[in-house]
């Protein structure tokens, strides 16, 4: 019963990861309401269902457009697949449970802030402020032990992240610093730094690659969202355990 349900939930997160795709590009863009069907980037024609299919669609059209034959973006069926994987994880991993809706909805913010940042190098306003009463009604229901760990996550996040963004003069995008402080409300202290931490090393590790792929200098400009979203899933799913080997490593 259990697999059936999971793979119930990795079909309904490639269905979900489309919409989150579209949510990530048409946001910023402010175009997410005026348009009601979805349509290629390239010649505008309006997509029927058959199209519309996560994954299986791109893979049967090879990638391009059936009219115009222009190239998709590999992001829809990546995102869609991530998304799959991570409900279906969400699940397998919770079951039943209150964590697994903070799960999804953390799921549901971290998908269309990636693509966002991605295409555009913007974490968009309109999805904090839409997901922050979300996570402040969730923390109201459950909250952390001691309750108050949500304000002092926030409140150190917000004080950290301000002083890295004035010293770097910018370097950190406001975006960025909104977000680390959402999250430092949603994980508390001890987990908010464990999440900056491991934001910081996915960044270093990929910049590194990147540069290395292709012979860029320092000054290589990544996307640092998805690194702060890929922290924060991983301190959703593994923090405690993490949280317990250090404290173990370092009393051993």
């Amino acid at each position: 019963m259990q697999i059936a349900t999971t793979i119930i939930f990795f079909i309904l997160g490639t269905v979900f990861g489309s919409f989150f795709n579209v949510v990530g590009l048409r946001v910023p863009e402010k175009s997410l309401l005026s348009e009601q069907r979805s349509y290629c980037d390239h010649c505008r024609k309006q997509l029927t269902w058959r199209e519309l299919i996560p994954i299986l669609s791109y893979i049967a059209q090879k990638g391009r457009c059936k009219e115009c034959e222009a190239r998709i973006s590999p992001l829809y069926p990546i995102m869609e697949l991530v998304t799959g994987l991570l409900f279906a994880f969400s699940y397998y991993r919770y079951g039943w449970s209150p964590e697994l809706i903070l799960g999804l909805i953390l799921i549901a913010l971290i998908i269309p802030v990636t693509v966002a940042d991605l295409e555009y190098r913007k974490v968009p306003n309109q999805l904090l402020l839409f997901f922050s009463p979300i996570f402040i009604i969730y923390r109201i229901f459950y909250p952390l032990d001691p309750w108050w760990d949500s304000l002092l996550g926030a409140g150190v996040a917000l004080v950290l992240l301000l002083l890295i963004y004035f010293l770097s003069r910018g370097g950190m995008g406001m975006g960025d610093v909104k977000y680390y402080i959402l999250f430092g409300f949603i994980f508390g202290l001890k987990q908010f730094f464990l999440l900056f931490l491991l934001s910081n090393i996915y960044g270093v590790i990929i910049g590194l690659v990147k540069m290395r792929m292709k012979g860029t200098g320092r000054k290589t400009k990544l996307a640092f969202a998805p690194f702060i979203g890929l922290a924060a899933l991983t301190v959703f799913y593994f923090g405690d355990a993490i949280v317990l080997w250090y404290m173990r490593l370092i009393n051993y």
